[in-house]
């Protein structure tokens, strides 16, 4: 029996951080929802899930979503598979979850 958790995105040094599931070869980049285990799911087109040019297209999809320079997006954890830990620079938790805000349900 698993837990249904909601997405949640913590406090980091100088930032925020949320965890990712990403799913590749997908038609195109975008938020498909949050997962029970309170995962962010994003698709992508690149593939596959640890290649540099999939973590690439993830750093620039969540930037330009956030509205913060793609540098300020690090992959902490998880940088070779589909689970990923993301630190955000410069925004606060709170921007962040209005950012996120209009993602909703669960996968």
């Amino acid at each position: 029996m698993s837990q249904n958790r909601k997405f949640e995105i913590t406090d980091a040094t100088g930032g925020a951080a949320f965890t990712v599931r990403v799913v590749t070869r997908a038609a195109t980049t975008e938020f498909v929802g949050v997962q029970e285990d309170g995962s962010l799911k994003v698709r992508l087109q690149a593939s596959p899930a640890g290649d540099p040019a999939a973590n690439q297209e993830l750093r620039e999809f969540l930037a330009g979503h956030l509205g913060v320079p793609v540098k300020n997006i690090e992959i902490v954890a998880g940088e070779n598979g589909r689970e990923k830990i993301i630190s955000v620079i410069g925004i606060t938790t709170a921007q962040a979850e209005e950012k996120f805000g209009s993602i909703s349900g669960t996968e």
